[in-house]
């Protein structure tokens, strides 16, 4: 029965969820298209996030339509991990705001190498080698391949512009 009822509630959810992302996409078009300094618009961002949804809701009701109902469910993998939840968010929050005052690059890497910890702990070489290269790869196609415009490294490290030019 509780499996009947997941399987229900994620076919409602992937509804909502993709009637959220067409209104992303649709609300985003409102946007101006380019700000100050940047090639990259306002607009993108939440566009993107829009179709990201919208691909990603099409997934959970295929996936939901796919897979056959199964009356034995595991207690333990219907309760919520609200620890772990937590913990994310305070990170994600802190993450947003110090990040002016430690940059991107630094900020993503501690906020990412924390998340990976908290997910499943060990693993530290892939957990810091993926947080490095998402930080650094994100950070060059935004900054220099889209020419937007994020937080660098911070000034209290004293690099120099071609030291940081790099990414």
């Amino acid at each position: 029965m509780k499996e009947l009822s997941s399987r229900l509630f994620d076919k409602y959810t992937s509804i909502v969820l993709l009637l959220i992302g067409i209104t992303f996409v649709w609300q985003s078009r409102n946007i101006s298209e380019s700000s100050y300094g940047s090639n990259v618009g306002p607009d993108i961002f939440p566009a993107g996030l829009g179709i990201l949804l919208i691909l990603l809701s099409i997934r959970l009701f295929y996936e939901v339509m796919k897979s056959p109902i199964d009356n034995k469910v595991d207690a333990d993998k219907l309760r919520p991990d609200y620890k772990r939840f937590l913990l994310i968010l305070g990170a994600a929050f802190l993450y947003a705001y110090f990040l002016e005052e430690i940059g991107y690059v630094i900020g993503t890497f501690i906020f990412l190498l924390f998340a990976f910890q908290v997910i499943e702990r060990g693993k530290w070489l892939s957990s810091l080698i993926i947080s490095a290269a998402f930080s650094c790869v994100i950070y060059y196609l935004f900054v220099q391949v889209l020419q937007g415009s994020l937080p660098g490294f911070p000034e209290w490290l004293h690099l120099s512009e071609e030291a940081a030019s790099w990414m």
